[in-house]
């Protein structure tokens, strides 16, 4: 381990399963105080919990992050309650795959609602405090991470608009990296291949069974390979940044 997060902060969007669950240990654990931020309010408190009786801090927040207001309001209390923000991973998404002809119009708004647009807000709304985190100790540096897809990457068949949402993170991401670069805060893309997480469970039962036939032989990467990952980006020293990781099961080819 580089460096330990000790005396910083943390806010962790989609906290409350999968890989934002992970991460918010995982930060914890490297001695941030970590914000946990998702729709569902029994899980983050229980979370939060499990961290605090590990020997961390946490703060857990009921925010649905496709409401701009939501996420002022989530960022605000985060840094009055924990002082600061040095770091965010902007980790709350949805998969819904399928043909694009006939498709269910709502799924296509609720993945560019949560995809793009949260992440958006919740990056506008913490640029103000990252920019200042970076500019004071222990660090003097500040990470936005963003959380896309290899569907960021290569579009599919079935995959159109989840692609659109993933590659326009990646378009945000090197967009805003050249803006505060120079200013020490780091914007960082991570695309995870197959992670064994919840997120299939949203999509309709027969796109699903014809998908996850792909990922039947290989052995899928956990949720906490890629908490891992975005540990090791967030404790890089002060002069180096790591743009874009691609993190894929070894198995997997495509």
């Amino acid at each position: 381990m580089t460096e330990r997060l000790d005396n910083t902060v943390a806010l962790v969007t989609g906290a409350s399963s999968g890989i934002g669950e992970a991460t918010a240990r995982e930060l914890a654990r490297r001695g941030a105080a970590v914000a946990i931020a998702a729709r569902r309010k029994d899980r983050l408190d229980a979370l939060a919990e499990q961290i605090q009786q590990d020997g961390g801090t946490a703060l857990a927040i009921e925010a649905d992050v496709t409401d701009q207001e939501q996420v002022r309001t989530l960022v605000a209390h985060a840094v009055d309650s924990l002082g600061r923000l040095d770091t965010v991973v902007n980790n709350a998404g949805v998969m819904l795959l399928g043909p694009i002809e006939d498709a269910p119009v709502e799924e296509w708004d609720r993945m560019i609602a949560l995809n793009l647009q949260g992440l958006l807000y919740v990056a506008h709304a913490a640029l103000p405090h990252l920019l200042s985190a970076a500019d004071d100790e222990p660090r003097r540096v500040a990470d936005l991470v963003n959380i896309s897809s290899v569907a960021g990457r290569v579009a599919r068949r079935s995959s159109g608009v989840y692609n659109l949402t993933k590659h326009g993170v990646g378009a945000f991401s090197e967009s805003l990296r050249q803006e505060v670069t120079g200013r020490h805060v780091r914007v960082s893309l991570v695309e995870p291949g197959a992670v064994d997480t919840e997120l299939p469970d949203h999509i309709r039962d027969e796109i699903r069974d014809e998908m996850m036939t792909g990922f039947t032989d290989i052995e899928r990467l956990e949720s906490e390979d890629i908490a891992d990952a975005i540990a090791y980006i967030v404790c890089r020293p002060r002069h180096v940044a790591i743009n874009e990781l691609l993190i894929r099961p070894t198995e997997q080819e495509g």
